[in-house]
C-alpha cells in the first residue's frame, strides 16, 4: 500500500519542500566541503613551494660556496647541501601529491581527518625542529673541546641550526594558516559526535 498517496495535499506539499531543502542543504554542504579542500590543497602547495625555494637556495649557495670556503664554513655549506636536497625531495612528493588529489573525494568526516592529521604532523615537525636546534647547539659546543676535526663538527652544528630554526618558523607559520583555515570546517562538523564504535551527524535546522 503506498502510504504517501494517503496523505493529504498539504502534508504532501510540505514533504516535497522539506526534502528539497534537505537536497538544497546537502548540495551547500558539497560544495563548501570543495571549496574547503580545495583551499586546504591550495595551501599544501603553497608550503611546498617556499620549502622548496629555500631547498634549492641552500643547494645552489652550497654548490657555489663549498669550494671557495674553508674551515668550518666549508663544512657548513657542505651540510646546507644535504638539507636542500632532502628538503627538495620532501617538497617536491608533497606538492606533487597536492596537486593530484581530487578536493572532490573528501566527504565530510575525510576533510575532518585530513584537516587534524596536516596540524598533527606540523605540530610533531615543530617539535624535530626544536631537536634539530638543540643537537645542532651541540655539536657547536663540543667542537669547542675536541681535536678530531674540530671545524667540522661546528660547521655541521651552526648549519643544524640554520635548518632546524627555518625549518622551525615555516612549520609553526604553515600550522597556523591551516589552524585558521580549519576554522571554516567548525560548522558542518558541529552536528558531528564521537562514540566507541563509530560516528553519528546530527543536522540542526
Amino acid at each position: 500500500m503506498n502510504m504517501n498517496n494517503n496523505l493529504p495535499t498539504p502534508y504532501k506539499y510540505f514533504f516535497i519542500l522539506l526534502f528539497l531543502g534537505f537536497a538544497n542543504f546537502l548540495l551547500a554542504q558539497d560544495l563548501t566541503l570543495l571549496d574547503f579542500n580545495t583551499e586546504r590543497l591550495k595551501i599544501n602547495q603553497m608550503a611546498m613551494t617556499v620549502l622548496g625555494g629555500w631547498a634549492i637556495g641552500n643547494l645552489a649557495s652550497g654548490a657555489l660556496l663549498t669550494g671557495q670556503k674553508t674551515g668550518k664554513a666549508k663544512y657548513f655549506h657542505q651540510m646546507n647541501i644535504g638539507w636542500g636536497a632532502i628538503n627538495l625531495g620532501i617538497a617536491g612528493f608533497a606538492y606533487y601529491g597536492a596537486v593530484k588529489t581530487d578536493p572532490s573525494s573528501f566527504d565530510l568526516l575525510s576533510s575532518f581527518k585530513e584537516q587534524e592529521k596536516i596540524t598533527r604532523i606540523l605540530l610533531f615537525n615543530a617539535g624535530l625542529d626544536i631537536g634539530y636546534i638543540m643537537g645542532g647547539a651541540y655539536l657547536r659546543e663540543r667542537a669547542k673541546t675536541t681535536t678530531n676535526n674540530p671545524d667540522r663538527l661546528a660547521g655541521f652544528g651552526e648549519s643544524i641550526m640554520l635548518q632546524g630554526a627555518f625549518l622551525l618558523v615555516f612549520d609553526l607559520a604553515v600550522f597556523w594558516v591551516h589552524h585558521q583555515h580549519g576554522k571554516d570546517l567548525h560548522p558542518l562538523i558541529g552536528g558531528l559526535s564521537f562514540n566507541g564504535s563509530g560516528v553519528s551527524w546530527r543536522v540542526v535546522f
